[in-house]
């Protein structure tokens, strides 16, 4: 048996993380810190069955386990120290923030407006989508764990780039997102009062941090709109694409041939759209294709934000690194 550490269980993606790794066949939960809930159980936090018991920071044995996940807040001046620390210790590491996610020191600093305070760092990380960069995981010590948003763009959008169907370089990816994507500190814009009967837009056009990946990934450049959505889980992304000229939907919906095979990569029928329902609770990702005129495509994909969006995919990246089955404690 494999085992885990995780730093900051007791945020959403900490929560899912715990769910899936009780189940998985070939891991144990070495330890699982918590800030003001140290000293509790998990169960003590959520409703759940699960009673994993929380430990403070300084009370992690780094020794006891073989991989760590650092579940932290974008910014979390304890994240690089920790993330240091285990690979100093000899473990790999699955980071869920947006620190390690951009390969390029000097693109980070230009989207970020200043330097990354860990460089060696950065260029040591793997982009952690196992459908673009399996083989690199498989040998990765550290792997950013890839944004919600961000997967809705490229897994989509990849495929057609790939096989040189992008005409426009420019696309316009309109996101939706369940207010578990904003995470479960306390927010005034995520209340239930705030967010109950309405639905908004926010950081539009291209100022949303998650934007550098979706570009790197894709080579693209991409307008993005996220919005609110008034539930708990899931994205639902629209992607407005133009296509070489003469483009059939079939050469189109030919070009996903590449995820034949993908566990989690799933293309609607055609004339399909996918839907949130699809996906709530799962590791799927759904794509639907729609040729709207000449040139001119629709793409619909949908994702559970919380668990191939976050934590479900950190588990399949995890299931490479220790040599075990991609889909085990997923299925």
């Amino acid at each position: 048996m494999a085992r885990v550490g995780i730093y900051g269980a007791t945020g959403y993606t900490g929560f899912e993380l715990i769910k899936i790794l009780a189940r998985h066949p070939g891991v144990e939960i070495a330890f699982a810190t918590a800030r003001s809930a140290a000293g509790q159980r998990l169960s003590d936090i959520f409703p759940t069955m699960i009673d994993t018991p929380l430990v403070a920071v300084e009370a992690a044995d780094l020794r006891a386990a073989d991989l760590i996940f650092t579940c932290l807040p974008h910014g979390a001046p304890e994240l690089i120290p920790l993330a240091q620390a285990a690979l100093e210790a000899g473990k790999k590491v699955i980071d869920f923030s947006d620190i390690f996610r951009l390969s390029d020191p000097d693109d980070f600093a230009r989207r970020r407006g200043k330097p990354h305070p860990a460089p060696e760092l950065l260029s040591a990380a793997v982009y952690g989508l196992p459908e673009l960069h399996r083989e690199q995981i498989r040998e990765a010590r550290l792997v950013a764990n890839t944004g919600c948003y961000p997967l809705t763009a490229i897994l989509p959008l990849w495929p057609l780039e790939q096989a040189g169907l992008v005409a426009d370089r420019t696309v316009i990816v309109d996101s939706k997102s369940g207010v578990s994507g904003a995470g479960r500190s306390l927010s005034l814009k995520t209340h239930f009062g705030e967010t109950h009967e309405t639905f908004s837009a926010y950081s539009v056009g291209r100022t949303h941090r998650h934007l550098g990946e979706m570009e790197q990934e894709t080579g693209l450049h991409i307008i993005f709109s996220p919005h609110l959505l008034p539930v708990y889980r899931g994205i639902l992304s629209t992607i407005y694409v133009t296509l070489r000229p003469g483009t059939t939907v079939e050469q189109a919906r030919a070009a996903y041939a590449v995820y034949d095979g993908e566990p989690f990569v799933k293309l609607m029928p055609d004339g399909r759209l996918p839907e949130l329902r699809h996906v709530q609770n799962t590791m799927y990702l759904a794509i639907g294709l729609q040729q709207v005129e000449e040139g001119r495509y629709i793409i619909v994909a949908t994702v559970d934000n919380l668990l191939k969006g976050a934590s479900g995919q950190a588990v399949q990246s995890m299931n490479l690194m220790l040599g075990m089955e991609e889909t085990a404690g997923l299925l």
